[in-house]
């Protein structure tokens, strides 16, 4: 199940709109401003969950943009449901989870999460959902601009 989270890219709206009104020019010309695209950069992450826990990652979003999130991998068993969700680091040292930002999901090879976020510092969080009998490994990704 894909999971669609809609975070806005609005810092990124009004970065844009100080370049435009810091442009200044004869009434005669016209200049089109047009946003960079951002390069699509994948961060790998693995690690361990113990029975009711879980395990995060910060991230850095550079340019906002579209991110995706794929479990790659969870196991044993191979077919056990985590629970993956984005965040922002806090200053206690978690992982302060977005409003709509997750999802319970097996691993798989589609992104399990997506939509978009401004340019800033994230978390990635993989968690027991109540149903691991033993510690879980993982791999995650998270594909952004």
């Amino acid at each position: 199940m894909t999971r669609n989270i809609a975070l806005g890219i609005a810092s990124a709206l009004v970065g844009a709109g100080l370049l435009v009104s810091a442009c200044s020019g004869s009434s005669n010309s016209s200049s089109t401003v047009v946003a960079p695209s951002g390069t699509t950069v994948t961060d790998t992450f693995t690690g361990t969950v113990q029975p009711g826990g879980l395990d995060f990652h910060p991230f850095t979003v550079n340019t906002g943009g579209t991110i995706n999130i794929t479990l790659l991998t969870a196991g044993p068993p191979p077919t056990i449901t985590m629970g993956l969700a984005v965040g922002t680091p806090s200053s206690t040292g978690t992982c302060a989870l977005l409003s709509n930002a997750s999802t319970v999901t097996p691993a798989g090879s589609t992104a399990q999460l997506t939509g978009s976020l401004a340019a800033g510092t994230y978390c990635v969080e993989v968690l027991d959902v109540g149903n691991a009998a033993g510690p879980i490994t993982y791999s995650v990704t998270v594909a952004h601009t």
